[in-house]
């Protein structure tokens, strides 16, 4: 895919007159009084920057949010065990963790203040339910930064990113728990991934590709699942249509459950559904 994306852009689906009100209002349905959201997002790759929808549903859905004290951050692109928390100083380099692309994707900067206290506060939460460790000098790789230039372009709210510690779902839900009370602090909680992301099956390389079965198959079961709030059912995703090839491997499907394990119960509401080059771009919110 990274070669594809390496020459003219593809062709982009048309942005809707009202597509970013249909983001802001249902993005206002899950917003409880006092209460930051967790949401789980698809991040796309460097050029989702270029793809006029997309940037309009996530500049709409930042605009819906209330305005975070920090960030905290769950990317596919960061396994790491025990779990370990990135970079804490302000304007942190960025990970560029991607080949095969124009160089203007290489040059992208984030500079957002670091979130020491916050890193802090993680550790806390953490006790007793995972090991913690640091490592200072790893900035915010894409799958942080290039939804966050689009939500948040300012810069100007501290960020953090912790590892995923395993891709197991059941310890995921724990970690989300345990992060929970963050939310009550107005730290935004994200799981960045991509509801589908079976590179290695997409052979048509457009931003408005029809996608295939098996992604539309997978993005459906998860949608009945999402909706009920059915989260063993989410788990249990191997079982699913489609799931051999949506999630040949799993890293971006995980962080979806530290988003529902911060989120205490209510069902997701879908912010933003479609497709990009085949994937399903579904995003949800939780209250």
């Amino acid at each position: 895919m990274d070669e594809e994306l390496n020459g003219e852009r593809p062709d982009h689906e048309p942005v809707p007159e009202d597509a970013a009100a249909r983001v802001e209002q249902r993005a206002a349905t899950a917003i409880a009084p006092g209460r930051m959201p967790s949401i789980y997002m698809g991040h796309g790759a460097p050029p989702l920057v270029d793809d006029p929808l997309w940037v309009v549903q996530l500049e709409a859905w930042a605009r819906a949010l209330p305005r975070p004290s920090a960030i905290l951050i769950v990317s596919a692109h960061w396994e790491a065990a025990p779990l370990t928390i990135g970079a804490t100083a302000d304007a942190a380099p960025l990970t560029y963790d991607f080949w095969g692309f124009p160089e203007r994707y290489y040059r992208a900067t984030y500079p957002a203040p670091g979130a020491p206290q916050l890193a802090g506060r993680v550790r806390a939460l953490l006790a007793g339910t995972e090991t913690v460790t640091d490592l200072p000098r790893r900035g915010l790789d894409h799958g942080a930064y290039v939804p966050l230039t689009v939500m948040y372009p300012q810069a100007d709210i501290p960020v953090l990113q912790i590892s995923m510690p395993s891709l197991q779902p059941q310890r995921l839900l724990r970690v989300g728990r345990a992060l929970a009370p963050l939310r009550d602090e107005g730290v935004l909680i994200i799981g960045s991934g991509f509801l589908t992301h079976g590179l290695p099956y997409i052979h048509d390389f457009r931003y408005n590709a029809p996608p295939p079965s098996w992604s539309s198959e997978f993005d459906h079961w998860a949608a009945q699942a999402l909706d009920a709030g059915e989260v063993d059912t989410l788990a249990g995703f191997r079982g699913a249509p489609g799931a051999r090839y949506a999630h040949p491997t799993t890293e971006h499907y995980a962080p979806l459950f530290v988003t529902l394990g911060a989120a205490d119960g209510p069902r997701p509401v879908t912010t933003i559904s479609g497709y990009w080059f085949g994937l399903a771009k579904r995003s949800v919110q939780v209250a």
